[in-house]
């Protein structure tokens, strides 16, 4: 399956519904590359045009990949070796492409329903099934920008649990989508 994980950080919203620019955390760095490693993600991108943010990310990928964690930890290594830090969805769809020899397949996840583009995790691993390349974008912060949606060929119906409280760190929502886009149930 040729499949890629995004998280965005611009465009996102804060907790005011303004557009934002989020903060990278380290935390997210390790988990969801190692996350991407145990699913055999293609590649975990890290989308954000500041370039503050993009070194600080490039500075904790090179600790754990050249320098002393690169020895102390071979695992972490070998997963952090799957991310690759750019300025915008663009550059992450371009470098798909051109890798994978056409666009990508562009699903989105959301706290939110989003039924124009709506689709379940079933009929989306259906789609990568096919051997189309396929790029599941996150949102930080506050979620993703209405404008990242609309981009978007899909997006995932939204991990509902028992109760009205709905809002899952960026991790674990990527946790539970990947296992149901690539383990068969």
């Amino acid at each position: 399956m040729n499949l890629y994980l995004g998280l965005v950080h611009y465009p996102v919203y804060n907790k005011h519904g303004e557009t934002i620019a989020s903060a990278i955390t380290t935390l997210d760095l390790h988990d969801l590359a190692r996350l991407s490693a145990t699913y055999g993600l293609r590649r975990f991108y890290v989308i954000t045009p500041l370039e503050d943010q993009q070194e600080l990310a490039q500075r904790v990928i090179r600790h754990w990949t050249e320098g002393y964690g690169a020895a102390y930890n071979r695992d972490r290594k070998e997963a952090m070796q799957g991310i690759a830090v750019v300025p915008s969805l663009e550059d992450a769809v371009a470098e798909v492409q051109a890798t994978e020899g056409e666009p990508p397949y562009l699903m989105a996840t959301d706290a939110s329903r989003y039924e124009e583009k709506e689709i379940d995790a079933r009929s989306a691993r259906g789609i990568l099934e096919s051997g189309r390349a396929g790029i599941l974008l996150l949102g930080t912060a506050w979620g993703l920008h209405r404008l990242v949606l609309e981009r978007c060929d899909a997006v995932l119906e939204p991990i509902e649990g028992i109760g009205p409280y709905n809002h899952l760190s960026v991790r674990t929502a990527a946790a539970i989508l990947l296992d149901r886009l690539v383990v068969r149930c």
